[in-house]
């Protein structure tokens, strides 16, 4: 028990270690390179973050048990608007600013409903993936384009700073403040950016998967079945890279990075962690996902939808909202009994 406490403990310093350097890395990147910090939250960031994710599920389809993959990421989607976003809400309001938040928080809305019709349709098998890995395709695509398009242009501060005295961890509302005559930090170099990116990324799935042992251990031994440990730790441990991530920019005041992260890991979730899952091996689709999960999903972005398209904040009161209707999402799926039987009998054997 000891031991399993302790891995639950170093994998939460590793998350949040790593969650700092990248969201470090990826300001850094942002301010070298002009782009804006919302795009690489949407791209790199989210990427990364969902890592976790992906390694679950596609571990699950080599295991024979590819119905977790699905829970995994609807489980994912939800936990990430209402508990990712509404702890870091509770500690400051995360305002939901940004020219590419709206067509992307569509985009979000748009990959939700498709994945909705596709599993009406039936399984999730090698044609599926391979359409909804294309569509991810399209969506880098464009990003890179509308980046290209619409250039990044920092306030009008910038003109008075030295191209070589770019901020790097700190925001343009916090450059304002600073005496005269003194200079954010010098541009860091491409190596040192690098470096942060490529350890934050790696390290959030490592850290995720210590969380996600020993949690499940130490579960086990208070006798927390295996349906509620796949659908609630398995779900909420492999958020944690968005939550760890989310954490550390909310503390950095950097919104941008909060609000892409999520919209980005969830738009990741659906084309690439399923689009891939499902080259490997079909995923069925339990009639609990019909009736109930994929709504709970959908309602969850529906819910995001007016804040992000109006740029206005998610504050504490809305942050107290999103984690009370994850608490009644928890108990509706265990205590009514929307618990899939697909997930709980495959868990038997992952």
């Amino acid at each position: 028990m000891l031991p399993d406490f302790l891995y639950l403990i170093g994998g939460l310093v590793v998350l949040l270690i790593c969650g700092d350097l990248l969201v470090r890395g990826a300001t850094s990147l942002a301010a070298r390179y002009g782009l804006s910090p919302l795009l690489i939250a949407l791209t790199i960031v989210a990427f990364g973050t969902s890592a976790p994710e992906l390694l679950v599920s596609v571990r699950a389809a080599l295991a024979g048990v590819p119905g977790i993959a699905l829970g995994n990421v609807v489980g994912s989607n939800i936990a990430n608007i209402l508990l990712i976003l509404g702890l870091p809400a509770l500690i400051y309001p995360i305002a939901c600013t940004g020219r590419i938040v709206p067509h992307n928080m569509l985009i979000m809305l748009a990959a939700s409903v498709l994945l909705i019709v596709l599993c009406f349709i039936g399984p999730l098998g090698f044609w599926q993936g391979l359409f909804l890995l294309a569509l991810l395709t399209a969506y880098l695509v464009y990003s890179a384009w509308d980046a290209r398009m619409n250039p990044h242009e920092p306030p009008p501060l910038v003109a008075e700073i030295p191209d070589d005295a770019f901020a790097q961890n700190i925001s343009w509302d916090d450059a304002r403040d600073l005496p005269h005559g003194v200079l954010p930090p010098p541009l860091q170099s491409r190596r040192l950016i690098a470096l942060k990116i490529v350890l934050g990324i790696a390290g959030l799935p490592i850290g995720a998967r210590l969380v996600v042992d020993s949690g499940t251990s130490i579960a086990y031994v208070f006798g927390v079945s295996d349906a509620v440990i796949g659908l609630s730790i398995i779900a909420v441990g492999t958020s944690l890279p968005e939550l760890a991530t989310s954490m550390m920019a909310v503390f950095r005041r950097n919104d941008e990075v909060v609000v892409g992260n999520i919209i980005g890991s969830n738009i990741m979730n659906i084309l690439a962690i399923l689009g891939i899952t499902a080259l490997i091996a079909p995923l069925p689709i339990d009639r609990d996902f019909l009736t109930f999960h994929l709504w709970v999903m959908l309602g969850a972005a529906v819910l995001l939808l007016p804040m992000t398209m109006r740029g206005s904040k998610i504050g504490r009161t809305a942050g107290a909202a999103f984690l009370l209707g994850y608490g009644v999402y928890l108990y509706a799926m265990f205590a009514l009994g929307h618990v899939s039987p697909a997930i709980a009998s495959g868990l038997n054997g992952f």
